[in-house]
């Protein structure tokens, strides 16, 4: 699963992709430098490896500079590696060497806890599911947050790019009766309908995209419902689709208006998100909402949404 991890998260990958590119730099074009400040500049393989080693950083970096915490597994693997060498080569060395792999060693042993903390606290990311950012103006001391799955029988590049396309969204959520691209995409203005014939309305910008796989986004500006969320597009095992992954977080207002959120969600938010998901999954596979006596249908679904009877397979 792709993680969107949390910011503080990604930052710290971020100082450990710059810290493999500092490292990998220096490995490269100075590998005799890097052998005498770590004390084996004595080894005739000392060169060699360390030039792979920089190469490796460099790998590392790639991956950990893009934000991407789960890329902190690969820094953990070098370090064990680099480690094990290294304590088989202190055996070998004495005096002012010793002093100078030992140093070396203990910071390299101190970079893998950073690293294996970044890995788990990535991993932990991954299990509890993708994590959005909250708008930094908003305390959001009240909020709604669900998460809910579903897999579509369509390759994810298709499922992508139909939820990409932002004016799609109304024909499978429940509650949203317009969404308005005026500059292509990025920014949207939505509408929704709430409880009274009212509607509640906000401006929102996608802060991500990374297409076939992922879009994030967040309301902005005076929103009458500040929100924030994501969506994730993996291929399922056994090439069985799509699994698409939300996560969507509404900050709940006091007095009326929070009133209105409440009752716009429901008892059961988590439901209406399970249920806009299984009409977008119908709507992938068939090219229309199914009605039946089952059908997911919030209590403000739009009745505009395209049904036909659902008849049981012969």
């Amino acid at each position: 699963m792709t993680s969107t991890a949390s910011p503080g998260l990604r930052r710290t990958a971020r100082l450990l992709g710059l810290a493999s590119t500092g490292l990998g730099v220096a490995m490269l074009r100075d590998p005799e430098g890097v052998a005498r400040v770590a004390g084996v500049d004595d080894s005739d393989t000392a060169v060699p490896v360390i030039t792979v080693v920089g190469a490796r950083e460099l790998v590392h970096a790639a991956g950990l500079l893009a934000g991407r915490p789960g890329w902190a597994w690969t820094r953990v693997a070098g370090d064990a590696m680099d480690l094990i060498a290294m304590g088989r080569a202190l055996a070998d060395r004495r005096g002012d060497r010793y002093r100078r792999l030992r140093t070396a060693t203990v910071a390299v042993g101190v970079l893998a806890l950073v690293d294996l903390g970044t890995a788990l606290r990535s991993s932990r990311s991954r299990d509890e599911g993708p994590a959005t950012d909250l708008p930094p103006t908003a305390p959001w001391k009240r909020a709604i947050a669900v998460s809910a799955a579903t897999t579509v029988n369509k390759p994810p590049a298709e499922v992508y790019r139909y939820w990409r396309n932002l004016e799609n969204l109304p024909t499978f959520m429940a509650h949203v009766r317009e969404i308005r691209t005026p500059d292509g995409g990025r920014r949207s203005h939505w509408v929704a309908e709430a409880p009274g014939r009212r509607t509640v309305e906000w401006d929102a910008e996608v802060v991500e995209d990374r297409p076939d796989r992922l879009i994030r986004w967040r309301s902005t500006g005076d929103a009458d419902i500040e929100n924030t969320g994501s969506v994730e597009f993996v291929a399922a095992p056994g090439g069985r689709g799509t699994e698409v992954r939300v996560h969507l977080a509404y900050a709940q207002p006091a007095g009326r208006l929070g009133k209105v959120v409440a009752t716009l969600f429901g008892e059961d938010p988590g439901q209406q998100v399970r249920d806009d998901l299984s009409r977008f999954k119908q709507v992938l596979e068939t090219g229309q909402v199914v009605r039946s006596e089952g059908s997911p249908e919030g209590p403000f679904a739009r009745r505009l949404l395209t049904q036909r009877p659902a008849h049981p397979r012969p």
